[in-house]
């Protein structure tokens, strides 16, 4: 695999954990959008946000993407990366873009299991199951517009990982 890896989807999809084992699985290096640009920034998400506003947040944003972009890599991208319609050509043009599509119930479950508290600012305020239906509804054909490739995440990242594998091997062959 020379092309880079980019992984997409909402916050509880597993981008960063079957990154992390995509990469193994490939021998490549993995990089996480949001850790490299707070990082960079010295500042978390929420951070950032609060200081400057969302719109400078998602020129971070896109500046990060552009700068992680390599030979090699699998990219595990912030949850509204796909919002610029730049950011969803830039990946479909340098790489290939793979969609991690999970029901609302099993991102919910995720992120009530594993909250990152100051991670990620609230988008609207609500119950998480609420937020989580809201901007799925708004971003899923985003995500599909972005991606070469939709996996079907709701299973483990062993699973996951071994799907990606397949689809990759198959779209080479093809």
């Amino acid at each position: 695999m020379t092309q880079p890896i980019f992984l997409v989807g909402p916050r509880g999809c597993g981008k960063s954990t079957v990154g992390l084992e995509l990469a193994r699985a490939c021998q490549s290096e993995f990089v996480d959008t949001d850790h490299w640009l707070q990082t960079h920034a010295g500042h978390s998400i929420a951070e950032i946000v609060e200081k400057e506003g969302w719109d400078s947040f998602r020129s971070r944003e896109t500046a990060t993407l552009e700068a992680v972009t390599a030979p090699s890599t699998i990219v595990a991208t912030g949850g509204g990366i796909i919002l610029a319609d730049y950011n969803r050509q830039f990946m479909r043009e340098k790489g290939v873009v793979i969609y991690l599509c999970a029901p609302v119930s099993t991102l919910v479950e995720r992120l009530e299991a594993f909250p990152e508290e100051g991670q990620r600012p609230t988008l609207t305020g609500k119950p998480i199951s609420e937020e989580v239906s809201e901007v799925l509804a708004e971003r899923d054909a985003l995500y599909r517009e972005a991606a070469h490739h939709v996996v079907d995440a709701s299973q483990s990242p062993d699973q996951v990982v071994n799907h990606i594998v397949t689809v990759l091997r198959l779209a080479r062959a093809s």
